[in-house]
């Protein structure tokens, strides 16, 4: 008997969001042709506006010194403490810059659920909740005491459902979280699910995972059932064939959909939906297309937006690798530059997706020089402490990553010093090590005496509790960093603390260590920061 199954049945959710507005569209003739507002750019002139000083000046805001240059004015600074004021056009986010070294900033982003200071690591909860963490865990300890978290809206769109989100009073209230929260548009989902996605002008449909799983198990246990049937019967499986008609759910998602979920879920940050490519991708072609997509969907987004007095609307920079003077990226930040009095904040996108550190940093460094200084800048999908040492120096301000959390229930933890910075605590060199996992730190494993040789015996035995006391150290050690970073810009000393963390990490070859990769020296260097090795 041949067992096959056939999916008569495909059903689309029905969009959740208000219908699109034509005049967003675009006819498959336009997917490659430069946005109309875009026609009369200088792409000869860098694309940045809003920069200060150490940046090179932008014409909306340079000053003429007395040799009749044009030069960057001095960066406005507010002390510590100042209470926020929420004034139109962004009543719902207030950003205060506290102190700068080089181009890192230390500042405070005030938003709903109260202040963030930056440099800010935020620890990814996808669907609502840090695995092996409660909110007390969270807020409570003073080694963690996180300001904000981030979710993920394909995800809880899925389950339990942004309607059952809202009707409990939105995702603070459904979690028992009081602080800040950023929600993911579920553009990066068209990356990590792309098997699973058919991207066009509308949006993006996905095939629900969770579902096309249950139909999978369904299918097999209708085989069996009838397996077992027929040797009742007395019959030959070859006798035969047998169908067995399953219904597959897909769901789309349009950037309307995006942002009435996310306005469901109530998030202090809401992401707009972008068209997202791998970056090791080679389809120039599909770049294109989905920069000046993004864009399109972009005023979609704000359009579509019905909580603009509670909820911060960042636009994502699209572009690939493509830095070129006019090039992708360039055409994104112009875009935008054109939309700046409808962003609180900006997000850089697109990268974290197997590109190669060279590209990676020159992306982060050519956003930032164009990105205005008096708004936040939030890289997404990075969490390296390396990489958050380099990218701050370079001037992004917020991250979020699932590295702490997720290799935490791998066993392995993060402990200071020479590269890569991890210990794994399933190795058997920790069998027999007495020790705690890092010394001096303050997170629930350290603090209560959770030697590395106690832990492994509880990984080795699957014990959750490792998992949550390595959770704990992983996120605890990145709260400390941030806090080191910080303090470091408050002294005007960062470019120091740099290269002390970097000296840490990489002692040279000659030492028995590494030597400084050089994509780390050439991003310091951009920023200003000299690296000997």
């Amino acid at each position: 008997m041949d067992y096959h199954t056939s999916s008569a049945t495909t059903h689309i959710s029905r969009a959740a969001g208000p219908p699109t507005d034509p005049k967003f569209l675009a006819d498959e003739k336009e997917f490659t042709k430069l946005p109309a507002e875009l026609a009369n750019i200088d792409w000869s002139h860098h694309i940045s506006w809003g920069k200060y000083a150490p940046y090179p000046p932008s014409d909306d805001i340079a000053i003429t010194n007395d040799a009749g240059e044009k030069i960057a004015p001095s960066l406005p600074l507010t002390p510590e403490n100042v209470a926020p004021q929420f004034v139109e056009p962004h009543p719902a986010l207030t950003f205060h810059i506290h102190a700068t070294s080089g181009r890192a900033r230390y500042t405070t982003v005030h938003i709903p659920h109260g202040p963030v200071s930056t440099p800010a690591f935020m620890p990814v909860g996808t669907k609502g909740t840090l695995k092996g963490m409660t909110p007390m865990d969270i807020v409570q300890d003073g080694a963690l005491n996180n300001q904000i978290i981030l979710s993920n809206t394909y995800h809880l769109a899925l389950q339990p459902s942004t309607e059952l989100i809202r009707d409990q009073g939105g995702l603070h209230k459904f979690m028992n979280w009081d602080r800040n929260i950023l929600t993911d548009s579920g553009g990066f989902q068209m990356v990590s699910l792309l098997k699973l996605a058919e991207i066009t002008e509308e949006g993006v449909t996905f095939e629900n995972p969770f579902e096309a799983e249950s139909l999978k198990q369904d299918v097999q246990k209708k085989i069996v059932e009838e397996e077992e049937a027929h040797v009742r019967c007395g019959k030959r499986h070859s006798d035969e064939e047998t169908s067995i008609p399953t219904k597959s759910q897909r769901m789309l998602l349009r950037p309307e959909d995006s942002i009435y979920h996310q306005n469901n879920i109530g998030s202090d940050i809401i992401m707009a939906l972008d068209d997202v490519v791998s970056s090791v991708s080679d389809d120039k072609t599909r770049f294109e297309i989905a920069t000046y997509r993004t864009l399109r969907w972009l005023d979609r987004c704000f359009s579509a937006h019905r909580r603009k007095h509670d909820q911060n609307l960042f636009p994502i920079v699209q572009g690939g690798l493509d830095v070129s003077r006019g090039g992708l990226r360039d055409v994104c930040l112009a875009g935008f530059r054109i939309r700046d009095d409808s962003a609180p904040g900006y997000a850089i996108g697109g990268l974290a997706g197997g590109e190669s550190k060279d590209d990676f940093w020159k992306v982060v460094d050519h956003c930032c020089r164009a990105l205005p200084d008096n708004k936040p800048r939030y890289l997404m999908g990075v969490g390296y402490p390396l990489d958050l040492v380099v990218c701050t120096a370079m001037g992004v301000d917020m991250y979020d990553c699932v590295y702490p959390t997720r290799t935490a229930r791998f066993g392995v933890a993060f402990v200071g010093g020479e590269a890569p910075g991890t210990l794994r605590l399933k190795a058997n060199d920790c069998a027999e090590d007495y020790r705690v996992i890092d010394k001096g730190c303050g997170c629930m494993a350290c603090k209560g005496g959770y030697t590395r040789a106690r832990l492994y015996s509880m990984l080795k035995n699957d014990n959750p509790l490792a998992v949550s006391l390595v959770t704990h150290h992983n996120l605890a050690y990145m709260m400390a960093l941030n806090r080191s970073m910080r303090e470091a810009i408050k002294n005007d000393c960062y470019g120091d603390f740099a290269r002390k963390f970097v000296d840490d990490q990489f002692r040279g070859k000659a030492n028995g260590g590494q030597d400084v990769p050089a994509w780390v020296k050439d991003a310091l260097d951009a920023a200003g920061i000299s690296i000997g090795k």
